[in-house]
């Protein structure tokens, strides 16, 4: 008897994951924001200028979560602003923005990484131990969390639910101890000035403030992953902005009112140094806790989302194609994560942090430019009734725009400070484009560009 021919399956990746993960991906990349990097937004202008910039940049980052509540919970397939920028403008936006994204993601890890090292060797020091070398920490931890990922996406972001959690709940434990209704810790009307740098200074501290809120839109790299992503997509990103507002404000509160802006402008670590002001020890070794949590959960999080873009990116040959397998037993893109873990160990060990905090926060403010311009595409390509949309924002176009002109006043005060590295970004996302062009162009299928089942948009050229 003949043998059979042999039918190969293919592997997806598992439709598991709910709207708490969903908020889990988005809330537990940021929150670290508000453990360390925040406060720098305070040396830059005074405390006063730190909350305006966190306003600004929770105005701008609801724009961002507003919109991909809308365009995301539509497309539901894994890659996110790349995917979506493929079917709305074209192969080369496309590459960019998925470069773009890969940047934000690995960047912000090897940072996590980097304040991880630095955070247990201050703790150590002040108990008179030696944890050893810091960079044996950071491979350390960038491998163990890339494994974690490499073993099942349900697990990972189940762990980073929990994990997120008990970070958020050590600010809000933190603030209540504080005691903001009696002022028996809190003394605003004494620590708190005037703008010392004047209105320049609260636009050359907008560019911290964006640190409350980094990463939120990393939420949509779940879409290929949620049961039913038009519920789970929308309800998980608009808690999670919700939820990054309530603790974005909660730690600006308590820390200003505990320090001087001198000191809290200065400090690395501006809610454990709060904690240590309170002084109660409970609550200091609670924010420790949430410190070391908070980073795990961020850079978790970075793992899963760069490698997701990397992952779409190399499905449609934008990328080589080897990157794009799925593990047959734990069904996560194995190669991909892979692949970036020695990318991200390079920036963790040789990049300064302020360096790898600004290209990652410049690589986000370019995200966050396309998406504006992207979702007035998106609505006339297929305007609201001809296809099914998770989430309609009822106040179209005024996030987009608001959101492009947040962006213009984002890069203007990176440029005050980090001209030189602005211009390098640019001209590095620049001949990544002419390589694209010139030698990968020719791999993209384009005729299997545009994968949705709706109505094609009037101008698109597949086939």
């Amino acid at each position: 008897m003949a043998d059979e021919p042999v039918t190969k399956q293919k592997i997806s990746l598992l439709r598991v994951l709910g709207p708490r993960h969903v908020w889990g991906l988005g809330v537990g990349i940021v929150l670290v924001g508000d453990y360390m990097g925040w406060n720098y937004a305070v040396a830059k202008g005074g405390a006063l200028a730190a909350l305006i910039a966190c306003w600004l940049g929770g105005l701008l980052y609801s724009c961002v979560a507003t919109i991909d509540a809308e365009v995301t919970s539509s497309f539901a397939t894994t890659g996110g602003q790349y995917t979506q920028a493929k079917h709305i403008v074209g192969p080369a936006m496309a590459f960019n923005v998925g470069l773009y994204l890969i940047f934000t993601y690995i960047m912000l890890a090897a940072a996590n990484a980097i304040a991880l090292a630095h955070l247990l060797s201050l703790v150590a020091a002040m108990a008179d131990m030696n944890v050893g070398n810091p960079k044996l920490i950071v491979v350390l931890t960038i491998v163990s969390l890339a494994w974690l990922n490499y073993r099942g996406v349900y697990t990972t972001l189940t762990f980073n639910v929990l994990i997120t959690a008990v970070a958020f709940a050590a600010i809000v434990a933190l603030f209540a101890v504080a005691q903001p209704w009696s002022y028996e810790h809190l003394d605003h009307a004494g620590l708190l000035t005037d703008l010392p740098y004047g209105w320049l200074g609260v636009v050359a501290s907008m560019y911290f403030g964006l640190w409350f809120y980094l990463g939120i839109e990393g939420s949509s790299q779940a879409a290929e992953e949620v049961r039913s992503p038009s519920r789970a997509l929308p309800y998980g990103s608009l808690l999670g902005i919700v939820t990054l507002l309530v603790a974005a404000n909660m730690t600006w509160y308590v820390c200003a009112g505990l320090m001087p802006w001198e000191y809290l402008g200065a400090t690395t670590t501006p809610l454990f140094s709060a904690a240590q002001l309170v002084g109660s020890k409970p609550l200091i070794v609670l924010v420790f806790c949430g410190s070391v949590l908070a980073i795990i959960a961020s850079a978790t999080a970075c793992i899963n989302d760069a490698s997701r873009v990397g992952f779409a990116m190399a499905r449609d040959c934008y990328l080589p194609n080897w990157m794009c397998a799925v593990h047959p037993r734990h069904r996560t893109p194995h190669r991909a994560i892979v692949a970036l873990v020695p990318v991200t160990m390079a920036f963790a060990i040789f990049a300064p942090l302020d360096k790898v905090i600004t290209l990652s926060i410049l690589s986000g403010l370019l995200v966050y430019t396309y998406m504006g311009v992207a979702i007035i595409l998106f609505r006339r390509q297929w305007p609201v009734g001809t296809i099914r949309r998770g989430f309609v924002h009822p106040l179209h176009p005024l996030p987009a725009v608001a959101l492009l002109v947040l962006c213009a006043l984002g890069y203007f005060s990176i440029f005050l400070t980090y001209r030189i590295e602005l211009i390098l970004v640019v001209v590095f996302y620049f001949v990544a484009t002419l390589w694209f062009h010139f030698r990968r162009y020719r791999y993209v299928r384009r005729k299997l560009q545009f994968t949705m089942p709706w109505p094609r948009p009037i101008g698109f050229e597949g086939g």
